[in-house]
């Protein structure tokens, strides 16, 4: 299933986005939504989205991106992760499950899918008489540009 939040032919505003899960469009959310459907940067924690507001010299303040983070992830328009470095990061919900690369030198985040791992997941989830909900897996190491270093 495609999200709404990240698609390229957004058929609604992101004003009706909003409202369609029960927040109202203020200029911080649309603001902040914004920035995660530019995809500049996939996953972002809250001081990252607060520096590229103070790039575009908005005058949001820290408290109100991680309020509007916190709505945005109880709303399911975000998704929050909590990799090694304990920052919470964030991405838009697009629906589709993935796992996470994480880089333990620079903090660069890479998503991969592999059904193969997904089968075998599942098979062991069932041998052991689990049944999975969702799961997150995220393996750390370094990324080809520190390891060169």
């Amino acid at each position: 299933m495609v999200s709404p939040w990240h698609t390229k032919d957004l058929v609604m505003t992101n004003i009706d986005e909003l409202k369609s899960t029960g927040l109202k469009a203020t200029l911080p959310r649309l603001k902040i939504l914004e920035i995660f459907q530019k995809g500049a940067q996939r996953h972002m924690t809250a001081e990252d989205v607060f520096r590229v507001l103070l790039d575009e010299r908005s005058d949001i303040g820290l408290a109100t991106v991680y309020r509007v983070l916190t709505q945005f992830e109880q709303a399911g328009i975000l998704i929050r992760s909590n990799f090694e470095s304990g920052k919470a990061v964030y991405e838009l919900n697009e629906g589709q499950h993935h796992d996470h690369f994480v880089c333990t030198a620079c903090g660069k985040v890479e998503e991969f899918y592999d059904p193969e791992i997904e089968k075998r997941q599942n098979l062991i989830a069932q041998a052991k008489g689990w049944v999975v909900h969702d799961h997150a897996m995220a393996l750390y190491g370094q990324c080809a540009n520190c390891a060169k270093k």
